[in-house]
């Protein structure tokens, strides 16, 4: 492979999650309507919150964010991928590739924060009720918020200035479907072993911290549970807990075994297999585990369409 000076000028080339065969329509079709499913549904979570007094609680102001955030990482990716299907280029230019780097980070890293707090706050709910107005304050949540965006966007300004400072090699091919890092390294005329333990405090940081927080404050909630004599109670907090564990292993687990191996121990199959579950399928899955299973988001939503349809009568 030849170095090559990194400019403005030069074009990466993403080989994409699939090719432009017949075969691949299906695959096409699939990520088209799982795209606009999760912006619907993630932008009418966030309308609901705004105009229902009702949703105007920690637990869904978090949730707001999360929603946001999950429309900006998939829009970050999806449409890229769309157009370059449709018009059967797969170049990605060097700023570009250097705004989605940043972006996603920003938001993986904001995420990683946020379903944490998210877990804090059930814990706080269901292990301590007495305490939850002081414990998970106006105040409280959205320094949690802010701490989340702020945290995630520091550490997205570092690793991708550096990131991009690496001296790539041709051809600018890049084995996925959008800019990642651990792709990008493989291109890297370098030794990037330093940079790598770097991403590996991060994703101490960013993965193995908060999912511990929230795997100690599930166990907790569990545990308190059973220590209550409704079966119904017990039947309803396993059923909520167990759901939203699923969904928070589909974020992690693939997010750390994607961040926090080797680069030699990567192939590009498995890390775009991988990477649909952060990227894809949990931003899909996060307004349905979280709020439309929920009685109160069902409710409100029931009053909305009810209020349009009067007032259109």
């Amino acid at each position: 492979m030849i170095p090559e000076n990194q400019t403005s000028s030069r074009d990466f080339i993403l080989l994409g999650l699939f090719s432009s065969s017949r075969t691949s329509l299906v695959f096409f079709s699939s990520l088209c309507i799982l795209f606009i499913l999760t912006v619907t549904e993630n932008a009418l979570l966030i309308l609901l919150i705004l105009r229902d007094s009702r949703l105007h609680s920690p637990m869904y102001f978090l949730l707001s964010h999360l929603s946001f955030m999950d429309i900006l990482h998939i829009s970050n990716i999806v449409p890229k991928m769309i157009a370059n299907f449709l018009s059967g280029s797969r170049t990605i230019s060097f700023t570009g590739c250097g705004f989605q780097i940043f972006l996603s980070l920003i938001l993986l890293g904001g995420e990683c924060l946020l379903l944490a707090a998210m877990s804090y706050d059930h814990y706080v709910a269901i292990c301590h009720p007495l305490h939850y107005a002081t414990l998970m304050s106006d105040r409280v949540c959205v320094l949690m918020a802010a701490g989340a965006w702020l945290v995630g966007t520091l550490n997205s300004i570092v690793h991708t200035a550096y990131v991009l400072h690496f001296p790539f090699c041709e051809p600018w091919v890049i084995d996925h479907y959008f800019c990642e890092i651990p792709a990008l390294l493989k291109l890297s005329c370098v030794d990037t072993s330093h940079y790598e333990q770097g991403v590996d405090v991060s994703g101490i940081i960013f993965l193995l911290i908060p999912f511990s927080v929230i795997s100690v404050s599930y166990v907790k909630i569990l545990y308190t549970v059973l220590q209550t004599k409704s079966s119904k109670a017990r039947k309803k907090s396993f059923s909520t807990c167990s759901f939203h564990m699923v969904v928070v292993v589909m974020f992690y687990g693939p997010f750390i075994f994607t961040y926090m191996r080797p680069k030699s121990y990567h192939t590009p199959g498995q890390d775009k297999f991988l990477a649909t579950f952060y990227t894809i399928l949990t931003p899909t899955l996060n307004p349905v585990i979280y709020s439309f299973r929920n009685k109160d988001v069902l409710f409100a939503m029931k009053n909305m369409l009810k209020y349009n349809f009067l007032y259109k009568k």
